[in-house]
This record gives structure tokens, sequence and C-alpha cells, in this order.
């Protein structure tokens, strides 16, 4: 059976046919910013101070972006495992990664990592700041930074100083501070906060250093006694505890410590999406409820330019460089 014969389209239909093929394109690839979930990845499991701080600030952003902010735990190897997903994740602004101190100075901490953690991604912005309090037993006769280096100077063989893991914020701030203080004394890891008071309060070790967060029910209880905190000024939470620098003596004068979380995405995020971003994460932290939740946490809210997060990774990559190495933490 012969079929009814049908032209073929004339050089000038198809042109047009292709023109508007691809004049939709644009349409579909320019979607505006979020057209579905954003996850922000944490490496390390739920529950702890930065995974809190991160499942608020989701909340808020939710709400104002009108998409769900999705927090995905993926804890291991010191953070390099969330690191390592979000580097190799599309640089699209929808895959995140919460970010903290320990990732500005991992490189001297590791003997290799698989991404540069300044150069494989988009800064966004800062979230908070945090510090840490050195502090004893209620039952310690020690009462001032004077009484803990004499203390540990009297008899260096018998006085240690509990932190959580080698490597962490809070070893290395106990790491400055002995060096500073000029005391040579062991600083005993533990696994965990609970770990490092029950060491405490079973005299196991004579004094210790951690987050307020870590410390400040117990301390507000009067089950521990603050000393000082690392601040370079008092703090609210603790406004009747001084700092290691006004307390400490001239050698400590300059004597400071504070940590980070800020949040980053793959490099090549582009640009419009990065400052869309970083306006989200700042509106959250001007949110009175963010703001009073973040400070029950020991956390003082404050977002940043990229460019400031950046030039935080620099300065503490360069500050804790040095401890970590005349202090002659083996790289893992």
């Amino acid at each position: 059976m012969n079929r009814p014969h049908r032209p073929r389209p004339g050089r000038t239909a198809r042109w047009l046919l292709a023109v508007s093929a691809l004049a939709a394109l644009p349409a579909a690839w320019a979607q505006p910013f979020p057209s579905k979930p954003v996850k922000i990845v944490v490496g390390f499991g739920p529950g702890g101070l930065g995974d809190t701080v991160v499942r608020t600030l989701a909340q808020k952003m939710s709400e104002s972006m009108g998409q769900s902010v999705i927090v995905e735990n993926a804890p291991g190897a010191g953070g390099i495992t969330a690191a390592s997903m979000v580097a190799r994740a599309a640089p699209d602004g929808y895959t995140l990664l919460l970010v903290s101190g320990q990732n500005a100075f991992s490189p001297y901490l590791f003997k290799s990592l698989p991404y540069h953690p300044v150069n494989d991604f988009a800064m966004i912005s800062t979230i908070g700041t945090f510090h840490f309090v050195l502090f004893v037993d209620k039952n310690s006769p020690l009462k001032t930074v004077g009484d803990v280096v004499a203390a540990a100077k009297r008899d260096p063989a018998h006085f240690n100083i509990g932190t959580i893991s080698v490597g962490s914020a809070q070893h290395l701030s106990a790491r400055l501070f002995t060096t500073m203080a000029g005391i040579d004394v062991p600083i005993v890891p533990f696994k965990s906060t609970g770990d490092v008071i029950a060491a405490l309060r079973g005299g196991n070790i004579q004094a210790a250093m951690e987050t307020v967060t870590g410390a400040l029910a117990q301390i507000r209880g009067g089950a521990l006694r603050a000393i000082a905190t690392t601040a370079p000024e008092r703090i609210g939470f603790l406004p009747d505890t001084p700092t290691v620098a006004e307390s400490g003596g001239p050698a400590l004068a300059r004597y400071v410590s504070e940590s980070w979380n800020g949040i980053v995405a793959p490099a090549g995020t582009p640009p419009a999406v990065v400052q869309r971003l970083n306006r989200e994460i700042s509106q959250a932290l001007e949110a009175p409820d963010v703001r009073q939740r973040l400070a029950t946490l020991g956390i003082e809210a404050r977002a940043s330019t990229p460019e400031a997060l950046k030039q935080v990774f620099i300065d503490d990559a360069a500050k804790w460089r040095v401890v970590i190495e005349e202090a002659g933490i083996e790289k893992q």
C-alpha cells in the first residue's frame, strides 16, 4: 500500500525548529536556586555541638528558602570522609559542608588529604565562634591560672591536663597553654567529654580543657570549678570567670584560643549561588530564636563574607601549624 508523501521540512523550517529548541534550554538551566532540597554534610555523628548548631541553622534556612535544608551525618577519619564527599559533589549549591578549625589545620595532622582544604571549596560564611574553658574539680585547691601553673611546675610528673582526642581544638588549646606558660606536663587525651570529666572527678587528671558548652552545665551546677576561659575577653555565659590572658600573668597575656563553624560548597559553585546562600545564612543568624539557641550552646552567632571565611582558614592554619609542630604530634 502506498503511503501518503509527507514533505520534509525545508532549510528555513529546520532552522526555526533548532532555534526554538535552543531557546528552551536556558529556561531549564536557569531554574531559580534552590529548586530542590539542599544538603549540609556534617563530618561526625548526630548530637554533638556542631551537629546541633547546623540543624538549628538548617531549620531556619528551610523556612526562608522555601526548600528543605537537610543534614547528613558522615562521620569518619577526622572529618575527611565528609569533606571528600562534598569536594567531589556537583558545584551547584545543593551539597554543602559544615567546617570548623579542624578543617583548616588538618593538613598538619594527616599525612595526605584527598582534597585541598581551601582550594577545593567555595567559601560561603562563618556561623559562629566558640571558646574553651580551663577547669578543675569542685574539691580541687586550685582556684586561679596562677595556682594551676604553680602546681604544674611544682610536680610536673603528677600533674595531668585532660582533653578529648589528640589533634582536637581542645587538645591544641591545652598544648598552647602549657607552651606559653612554660610548663611541661602530660596532656592526656580521652574519647569524650564525659570521660574527661569522669577522670577529673576521680583524681586521675588535675585540670581539663574543654569547650564552654561541654562543661557549662556542671560548672553552673557546682560540680566543676571554672578557672579561666580562652576567649579574648570575658564571655556572657561565664561573666565571673576571667580569661587566661587577664589572669595568667605576663607569659600568658596574649593567650587566646577560639574555634568556629562555617559553611562551604564545592569549588566552582556559581558566585550567584554562593551569594544567595551567604545571604540566607546571614539572615538566619540574625533571627532572635536562632541567636538564643546558639547562645545556650555557648556559641556567638557570627556570619561573614566568603572572603572573611577564607582568611579565617588561612590564619588558623598558620597559628596551629606552629603548635602542632612544636608539640611533635605525629601525622596520622
